[in-house]
């Protein structure tokens, strides 16, 4: 599949919001060398083409209380998989689910406050198959959002 065709305004204006999405217009010009009406029309543009997708503010889970983050892979065979994509929906704890090739089906990143919470979720996800647990000690990489792509584009 080809790339979308952006050009180097476009993936600065990109990297730039993926920093901080509340940048002014006046200083996202001053940035990419544009006005502020021509950043706003920019930014309307990425908007309608689907590159920006909304606006969100980054809640600091550890800072309430949300201090372990675990990942838990899980095994499970075609009769509990419909059942099971029902159940992570109600799950508050799972941050994301992924739906994985190989001997695990899917990888839940869960965010905790205790090891009674992680111990409550595997006793909970013990119907839909086998969960392997690994909890996060340290975070050496963590990139914000995915600007860090758009230099391979």
């Amino acid at each position: 599949m080809e790339p979308p065709a952006i050009d180097s305004i476009d993936r600065k204006i990109l990297q730039e919001m993926a920093t901080d999405a509340r940048i002014a217009f006046a200083e996202l010009g001053r940035r990419v060398s544009l006005s502020p009406s021509a950043a706003a029309e920019r930014v309307r543009q990425l908007e309608s083409e689907g590159f920006i997708k909304g606006y969100r503010a980054e809640i600091d889970l550890e800072a309430l209380g949300f201090t372990i983050t675990a990942f838990v892979r899980l095994t499970c065979d075609g009769t509990r998989y419909r059942p099971f994509l029902k159940f992570v929906q109600t799950l508050d704890l799972v941050q994301e689910c992924y739906h994985l090739t190989g001997g695990d089906a899917f990888l839940l990143k869960v965010m905790l406050a205790s090891v009674a919470q992680l111990e409550d979720l595997i006793e909970r996800l013990l119907p839909y198959g086998t969960p392997t647990t690994s909890m996060v000690l340290s975070t050496p990489l963590k990139r914000n959002q995915n600007a860090h792509l758009l230099n391979s584009i």
